[in-house]
């Protein structure tokens, strides 16, 4: 566990920027912890829901991807499935979901969005489609302004998702962005959330804990 004054200061950082996220009429909380982050979001999902998912390993390491897969929600399950014409099916099904469920890549202490997408079928559920969309973001997401969220997705988020999924990327091999034009380029879709609408739609969850990357 984080020392006390660690813990203050994640607690500060995240009640600054759940202001500033309700300003842009988000709906957000801070959550010191991930156990406390998990009984949040599935506050926000009532039973017989159908919830979808992008690539986030911020929602994984809370335990909310297992949690949506009980018997009281409808999980569709992109990670189920290994063919890759059906995993496209499910992506598109998501974009349908009640409820889609989601990282964040960097979030500004203005209160802003920044996420990259390869195919976009992420930052896609995010602006439109799914009537609730829940954002879970570690406290090692916060970027003092919306330029180093940027940066911070591009020179770090981005480079080690890279080596996850498309290891051929220039970045995958140096660690650093090469802004290139690769086939297998996960920097495709660049999008900043600025504002929520309709208000609440987006409802974001700080945690004050290291979440994803």
């Amino acid at each position: 566990m984080a020392a006390d004054h660690v813990m203050k200061h994640h607690a500060l950082a995240g009640e600054q920027v759940v202001k500033a996220l309700k300003s842009r009429h988000f709906e957000a909380c801070y959550c010191a912890t991930k156990a406390e982050a998990l009984q949040k979001a599935l506050s926000y999902i009532p039973e017989g829901s159908t919830v979808g998912w992008g690539g986030s390993v911020s929602v994984e390491e809370i335990g909310l991807k297992d949690a949506v897969r009980g018997p009281q929600y409808h999980a569709i399950d992109r990670d189920a499935v290994t063919d890759p014409a059906e995993k496209t099916r499910l992506m598109k099904q998501c974009l349908s979901a009640d409820v889609f469920l989601m990282g964040t890549n960097a979030l500004s202490q203005d209160g802003e969005l920044v996420n990259i997408d390869g195919t976009g079928n992420r930052v896609a559920a995010l602006c439109f489609g799914p009537d609730s969309v829940i954002v879970i973001a570690g406290i090692n997401k916060l970027a003092p302004t919306l330029e180093a969220a940027v940066a911070r997705a591009r020179s770090w988020a981005s480079p080690v998702n890279a080596a996850r999924f498309n290891p051929d990327t220039p970045c995958a091999k140096t660690g650093f962005c090469g802004n290139c034009r690769s086939a297998g380029c996960i920097c495709n879709q660049i999008v900043i959330t600025r504002n929520c609408r309709p208000a609440g739609r987006i409802k974001v969850i700080v945690v004050g804990e290291e979440l994803g990357y």
